[in-house]
């Protein structure tokens, strides 16, 4: 068996966080979350850039429970690579109650997607922040999308802001529902109109298959914890906007944090501060995530 040392300055997440304050609508999705290993079990990429401290499929599904979740939306960790058997194990786990973004190479075969449809996933993510992977060029991913959007799985994409311009005429040329991670990691220190965000609003408006995450503001925010008010005017911008194509999640276990670990607790209490009414509040974290990922139950 395999045997994994975490990086040294690699913060754990939050044993026991907080109990919410906000009580989450009934049938509400965490629509972006992890799951890491254990390594011993389900080997860390030789490729990848960081290694994380295992946080198992047990684990995450005791923190949907305790914050008032039903479902999870599990997102392939760049630390697995294109290996998903640990999102698959946590896929099955779950039953109806979780679906999968999944990371495939452009060499996947037809019955390597078939099984991966099966067990739950609805897409694939691509990975564009350099720190992170090595990208690669746009045949690449074009040839994945090829073979992906027969099944009706969407692109879920991360970038930074400051690569939008750079990734404009690829992303807005994908024939899939495009879900784009944490609102393109925005510079919150820049303005809410400046040209940066005002991009990434134009993105949306003029494609209308892309939707966006409102997710992670202690990954954004500069001005910090516990409030992150910083994060706020952006996020309830699309909210406001975009209200039909707009998906929040913790992101846990919070992966590659420097300055601190959230609290999951207080992160499900930021969610009303960036929609403001019980409707939208119902749209975003039911019936769009229900509406993209089990449009079966809809």
């Amino acid at each position: 068996m395999a045997s994994f040392q975490m990086d040294a300055d690699w913060l754990r997440f939050d044993p026991a966080p907080s109990k919410p304050r906000y009580t989450l609508p009934p049938g509400a999705v965490d629509a972006h979350c992890h799951v890491f290993g254990p390594g011993e079990v389900f080997p860390y990429a030789s490729e990848r850039k960081y290694t994380p401290c295992d946080a198992s499929k047990d684990q995450l599904f005791a923190l949907r429970d305790f914050l008032g979740f039903e479902r999870n939306v599990i997102v392939q960790a760049t630390c697995h690579g294109a290996d998903n058997r640990a999102l698959v194990d946590a896929l099955k786990a779950a039953g109806d109650r979780a679906r999968g973004i999944a990371t495939v190479r452009d060499t996947v075969s037809d019955d390597e997607l078939a099984a991966l449809h099966e067990a739950g996933v609805r897409g694939v993510r691509f990975n564009f922040v350099r720190r992170l992977v090595d990208p690669k060029p746009d045949a690449y991913y074009r040839a994945i999308i090829d073979r992906i959007a027969p099944l009706g799985w969407q692109v879920v994409v991360y970038f930074e802001a400051a690569d939008l311009e750079e990734r404009w005429d690829f992303f807005t040329s994908l024939p899939t529902t495009v879900v784009v991670d944490h609102m393109g990691r925005p510079d919150v220190t820049k303005p809410v109109d400046g040209l940066e965000f005002s991009r990434f609003i134009r993105l949306l408006t003029e494609h209308d298959n892309i939707w966006s995450k409102v997710s992670c503001p202690e990954r954004l925010s500069k001005s910090g914890p516990p409030g992150y008010d910083d994060v706020i005017p952006f996020a309830r911008t699309l909210v406001e906007r975009f209200p039909d194509r707009v998906l929040w999640g913790t992101d846990w276990p919070h992966p590659n944090m420097k300055g601190h670990m959230p609290d999951d607790g207080l992160l499900v209490d930021f969610i009303p501060r960036i929609v403001p009414t019980a409707d939208l509040q119902l749209q975003m974290l039911v019936h769009n995530p229900m509406r993209l990922y089990w449009p079966e139950c809809g």
